[in-house]
C-alpha cells in the first residue's frame, strides 16, 4: 500500500511541475522525491510521469490518478483533524432546533464564525414547530434549542431568555376585518382564528394567544401565512414571516383598540442536563446568549 509521503510527492510534483519544486516545498532532497514517486509507480503498476523531457510530464494514467491521491490526502488530513477534535473533547456532530417562524437572519455570522472555528463537527439545524424543540431535546435528538418561551419546562431542562420576536396580527385584504379600523375583542371572536401549534399530542404549547371562539390549527407560522393569504381567517404571526407579504400588500396588519403596543413573544435558549453539551454546542450557546436582546425585535 502506498505510503502518504508518496502520494504527496505525487501530488506535489504534478502541481509544481518538477521533482525539484516539490523537494522544495518539501525540504527534502531531489533524489528523495524521485524514488518516493518510482516506488509509487511500482506500487501501482503504471508510470505516472513521462519523464523524457526536461520536466516530468503528466501521463494520461497519471492525470487520471491525480485527483484520487488528492482526495487520499484530504482524507488523511480529516482524519487526523477530527481525531484531535475528539481528543481534545470536541463533539463531531451537533444539532440545533431553530423554531419555525424565528429568523435564521441574526444567526448566520454565529454559524460563519462556526464553520471557521470547528470546520470538523457536521452541524445539522431543524425547524421544528412550537413547542416540538423541547421534545427534540428530551428524546436526545437536539443538542440545544432556540424557541419560544414557555411557562414551564420539563425536569431537566435549563434556559435562558435572549429576547423577543415581533407577533403581527394579520388578514387578507379580502377579509372582514381588514375594513375594520380599530378591531376589538369581539370582532375577532366572529372570524376563525389560525394558530401554529406542535405536533406532538404531550406538547401543549402553541404560538400567540387564542382569542378566537372558531380555530383552527397548523404546524408551522409558514403555513399559517398561506391559509391567512387565501382567506381562512385571521393569525397573529412572526414579523419574520409577514413583513414582506404586507410590503406587497397580500396581507393587511391589524390594529387592535384593546391592545396598546406591539406584541412581543419571548425567545429561550434552551437545553438539558440530560444530555453534557461539547465543546462546540458550548461555544455557540455562549454566542446565543450575547447575541443583542434587541437583534430579534423586528426580524
Amino acid at each position: 500500500m502506498a505510503h502518504p509521503d508518496q502520494m504527496q510527492a505525487f501530488v506535489l510534483a504534478a502541481e509544481l511541475g518538477s521533482f525539484s519544486a516539490a523537494a522544495r516545498r518539501l525540504g527534502k532532497a531531489q533524489s528523495a522525491i524521485s524514488t518516493a514517486i518510482a516506488n509509487l509507480e511500482i506500487d501501482a503498476g503504471v508510470e505516472l510521469f513521462d519523464r523524457q523531457g526536461r520536466s516530468p510530464v503528466l501521463t494520461k494514467e497519471g492525470d487520471a490518478l491525480l485527483p484520487h491521491a488528492k482526495g487520499i490526502l484530504l482524507g488523511n488530513r480529516e482524519f487526523f483533524s477530527k481525531a484531535t477534535s475528539m481528543a481534545e473533547g470536541t463533539e463531531t456532530d451537533l444539532c440545533i432546533a431553530v423554531e419555525h417562524g424565528m429568523s435564521i437572519g441574526p444567526l448566520m455570522e454565529i454559524f460563519q464564525q462556526f464553520a471557521s472555528n470547528y470546520p470538523q463537527v457536521t452541524l445539522e439545524i431543524l425547524r421544528p414547530g412550537p413547542n416540538d424543540t423541547a421534545t427534540l431535546l428530551k428524546e436526545g435528538r437536539a443538542d440545544l434549542g432556540l424557541m419560544t418561551e414557555q411557562e414551564s419546562y420539563p425536569a431537566g431542562f435549563q434556559f435562558r431568555g435572549v429576547g423577543h420576536s415581533k407577533l403581527l396580527p394579520v388578514c387578507a385584504p379580502s377579509h372582514p376585518l381588514s375594513t375594520v379600523t380599530q378591531v376589538a375583542f369581539h370582532d375577532l371572536r366572529q372570524h376563525r382564528q389560525l394558530i401554529p401549534r406542535s405536533r406532538s399530542l404531550a406538547a401543549v404549547g402553541h404560538l400567540g394567544e387564542r382569542k378566537g371562539t372558531s380555530v383552527w390549527y397548523a404546524e408551522s407560522p409558514e403555513m399559517i401565512a398561506e391559509f391567512v393569504l387565501r382567506g381562512f381567517g385571521w393569525a397573529e404571526l412572526p414579523f419574520s414571516v409577514v413583513a414582506d407579504y404586507i410590503r406587497q400588500g397580500r396581507l393587511v396588519q391589524l390594529n387592535y383598540s384593546f391592545q396598546q403596543g406591539d406584541i412581543f413573544e419571548g425567545i429561550d435558549v434552551v437545553w438539558t442536563e440530560q444530555k453534557a453539551l461539547g465543546v462546540a454546542a458550548h461555544w455557540i450557546k455562549d454566542k446565543l446568549l450575547n447575541l443583542p436582546q434587541d437583534v430579534w425585535r423586528g426580524v
